[in-house]
């Protein structure tokens, strides 16, 4: 099942869309919001797919989506690093702060909540703030069960489901801060996040699924996630060592290769470009890169 949050006179209600993409059932208000379903379990996920049955349907096109998830236990949780092409396409350009080696263990950082739009709002931009607007497309873990030290063997059993991610970053912020990434990653209104999840059951295989991430048409992402450096259950199991997931965590997996501050010449986002994410079987994330007063 896909759930997602459907903004309708200055509330957010639960959609259910079709799996055509063409059509999505409003569910009564009484039944809360997305962030509600995940914490709540299967018993609210009972609840939606009978809801769902009976509710009436929009044509998907007429309805303004949310992003899915807006009440966060935490900050994002992030990978970095998670594709090897990735991290190799990198090597030598991240001013002085090049690792000696691969990583051995997954590489961590977080992003604050404040980053999260909508699938199709607009990605907020000042060029007086940060002159390297890069773009990353990634697939997003929604946990649903609450866990400690969980084993790389039951990690799945705590995915509630998946979504389209782009963990927009800002290149000269993230160096410039003693190596650690949160600030040039956790600007304000700029993770795009949606378009809803996709229930765990729904993704027979998370490791078939394809990322890709277009630029005003052009692809410069396009890889597998078969291609991670760490499994989406390894990078649960150490996440979780001590420290406890919660359902309505959101967990990001890492982008491929085809970064702009990677390519030659590089590749920067520029106000009114348009950023096209996709993920098979997740959806599609469509927004513009629009000027916006944030420093």
């Amino acid at each position: 099942m896909r759930i997602a949050a459907v903004r309708e006179a200055g509330a957010v209600r639960i959609g259910v869309p079709a799996a055509d993409g063409e059509t999505i059932a409003l569910l009564p208000a009484g039944l809360g919001t997305p962030d509600d379903v995940v914490r709540a379990g299967a018993p609210a996920l009972e609840a939606v797919a009978e809801a769902a049955a009976d509710a009436p349907v929009h044509p998907l096109a007429e309805v303004t989506l949310a992003a899915p998830l807006r009440r966060f236990n935490r900050d994002i949780l992030a990978t970095g690093w998670n594709y090897w092409d990735h991290f190799e396409e990198s090597s030598g350009r991240r001013e002085g702060q090049d690792p000696e080696s691969r990583p051995t263990r997954p590489t961590f950082f977080t992003k604050g909540p404040g980053t999260v739009i909508g699938p199709y709002d607009d990605i907020a931009f000042d060029p007086d703030l940060s002159a390297k607007w890069d773009y990353e497309a990634e697939v997003a873990i929604v946990i649903g069960r609450d866990g400690r030290s969980i084993t790389e063997e039951t990690a799945l059993d705590h995915v509630f489901g998946y979504c389209v991610a782009n963990d927009v970053s800002q290149r000269d912020l993230q160096r410039a801060h003693g190596g650690q990434w949160l600030k040039g990653k956790s600007i304000d209104a700029t993770m795009p996040l949606g378009p809803w999840i996709t229930t765990a059951d729904e993704v027979a295989d998370p490791y078939g699924l394809r990322i890709q991430c277009e630029v005003n048409g052009a692809l410069l992402q396009d890889a597998s996630t078969r291609q991670v450096a760490f499994r989406f259950e390894r990078l649960i199991a150490e996440l979780s060592q001590g420290m406890t997931l919660r359902a309505g965590d959101v967990v990001l997996t890492g982008t491929p290769s085809g970064i702009g501050n990677a390519r030659d010449p590089q590749v920067f986002l520029a106000d009114g470009d348009l950023v096209v994410t996709r993920v098979t079987g997740l959806g599609e994330l469509r927004n513009r890169v629009v000027r916006t007063a944030l420093a």
